[in-house]
């Protein structure tokens, strides 16, 4: 099978009603099992395994070719419907319909719609196609050209010129944060005047706050990716990146009060870091997750934004505690 069909597959998943046939028998439940197998005979149909009894279109049921073929030439159809058959709904997700019938044992799978009226039906040869489909997206998903990611694969092809137009915003974006750093630093200038070793500690602390959501933004691009939502692991992230904090406070904050005798700077660094953190991983899962809602690669847009908001945010929450604790 071609790349391109596996992508075209894979760029958008069918609907059970997408796989269904209507060119099968279909009896009335009055109708004779004479009459029926004569409709058998007069007829070509892709299926004729499994036949549709409906009256006025309402789908009752299925009746097999063996049990058909058995009964007494005088029953009527309705009396030979097989119990309990499973049925899906036109819009159920394809994968979702093949898993219901093989859970179910049956070879054959209605498809009605939302008024019970007879869609069509998934024969066994259109069950193997979808569970051959949904196969190859697996093991593609395993090895890099996953579902969701088919925009990082676009990406990773284009030419210089898009690649220059699709960076450069978000790198814009990331000069202006820049500059706001520059000023967030120059609004607490008394501060920094009043206690010069708190200026030692700022590239620390961004730099770090910056590595701990960079991990955890390629965790959830990753996860992404492979189809897991965020709600599945912003919950894991955000505390991970709350017991990264407090590792490196607790490291921190001894070093920083012997090597530069400040206990005030020592406590300010290490709830700098112990929040910074926690707020950098928060972030760092939120933002892919939102460009990913908003099908944008959150290759190129989540990283700088993420960046962006982590340092100002590290800025922020490492002065204002300086000042709840120097005043």
């Amino acid at each position: 099978m071609s790349a391109e069909t596996t992508s075209s597959r894979q760029a958008k998943s069918k609907s059970a009603l997408e796989n269904t046939t209507q060119k099968i028998p279909q009896v009335k439940s009055s109708d004779l099992v004479t009459d029926t197998i004569y409709i058998l005979q007069s007829n070509q149909y892709e299926s004729i395994s499994h036949i549709v009894v409906c009256d006025n279109n309402k789908y009752l049921g299925l009746i097999t070719i063996e049990k058909l073929l058995a009964a007494p030439a005088n029953n009527q159809a309705g009396s030979l419907l097989e119990p309990d058959y499973t049925v899906v709904k036109a819009d159920t997700d394809q994968e979702k319909a093949a898993w219901q019938a093989i859970r179910s044992g049956i070879t054959a799978l209605p498809v009605v719609d939302n008024d019970g009226n007879f869609a069509g039906l998934i024969t066994l040869r259109q069950l193997l196609d979808i569970m051959v489909s949904e196969h190859e997206e697996d093991l593609s998903r395993f090895s890099g050209l996953m579902k969701s990611n088919f925009k990082a694969k676009e990406s990773s092809e284009e030419t210089v010129k898009r690649r220059f137009w699709h960076r450069l915003p978000w790198l814009l974006i990331g000069l202006l944060g820049a500059l706001l750093s520059a000023d967030f630093v120059g609004w607490f200038e008394t501060e920094l005047q009043g206690k010069i070793a708190l200026a030692f500690f700022i590239p620390g602390i961004v730099y770090l706050a910056d590595a701990v959501g960079t991990q955890s933004e390629t965790i959830v691009i990753r996860a992404l990716s492979v189809g897991i939502p965020a709600k599945k692991i912003i919950g894991r992230e955000q505390l991970t990146g709350l017991l990264i904090g407090l590792i490196l406070a607790l490291i921190t904050a001894p070093i920083i009060w012997w090597r530069w005798g400040d206990a005030s700077v020592a406590i300010i660094v290490a709830l700098s870091l112990l929040f910074a953190c926690t707020i950098a991983a928060s972030i760092a899962v939120l933002l892919p997750w939102f460009f990913n809602t908003l099908r944008i690669d959150p290759a190129f847009g989540s990283g700088p934004l993420a960046t962006v908001i982590q340092d100002l945010l590290s800025l922020l929450i490492y002065f204002y505690i300086a000042i709840l604790i120097l005043r």
